[in-house]
């Protein structure tokens, strides 16, 4: 088998830049600009729908997974300052929240600073969720990245790096940083 093959499938089979610099059909594209947003498009909507697939058995929607992955690096925080993070409104975090709390994955304490302010922190339950959920996920990512090297997935990262900055450089310019 070759190296531009795997067990599943031909990487081929995708149109792309080949690294001979010989120009492909997408070069040759006159939309080739619209391709590479729908295939971003459609590759992150594939891949929320597979990764709910891998969680369904722990309960956890993306929802929640994102909260409980973003208190897992940072516990302990307010609401207000999730919300943000999370770019959710309050009262949609809330009820969030309030199904976490009830499935015993968090716990709201008072703030030692502020009364009136509720901390959020994972549970032992949550922790271990979220252990399991990162297990799920790197398995998960190894087949969505199979028939790729070692070289080829650090590129990819880094090409989604410079667009992940060009869309932020873009949002700030477009004073989007509320949204």
């Amino acid at each position: 088998m070759s190296d531009n093959e795997s067990s599943k499938g031909h990487v081929d089979e995708v149109e792309h830049v080949p690294e001979t610099g010989h120009r492909s059909k997408m070069t040759e594209d006159n939309n080739w600009d619209q391709r590479v947003g729908f295939l971003m498009h459609d590759v992150s909507r594939l891949r929320r729908m597979v990764f709910d697939s891998f969680v369904k058995p722990l309960g956890v929607t993306r929802s929640r997974w994102w909260v409980l992955a973003c208190l897992s690096r940072q516990d302990g925080m307010n609401q207000s300052d999730l919300a943000s993070v999370l770019e959710l409104g309050k009262a949609a975090l809330g009820g969030l929240l309030d199904r976490l709390e009830s499935s015993g994955l968090i716990e709201r304490r008072a703030d030692g600073n502020d009364r009136r302010a509720k901390r959020i922190y994972l549970t032992h339950r949550g922790h271990q969720t979220v252990k399991e959920m990162h297990h799920l996920s790197h398995q998960m990512s190894e087949r969505v990245l199979e028939g790729l090297s070692h070289d080829q997935r650090l590129l990819l990262a880094r090409m989604f790096a410079l667009l992940k900055s060009n869309l932020l450089s873009i949002k700030q310019e477009r004073g989007m940083d509320s949204i």
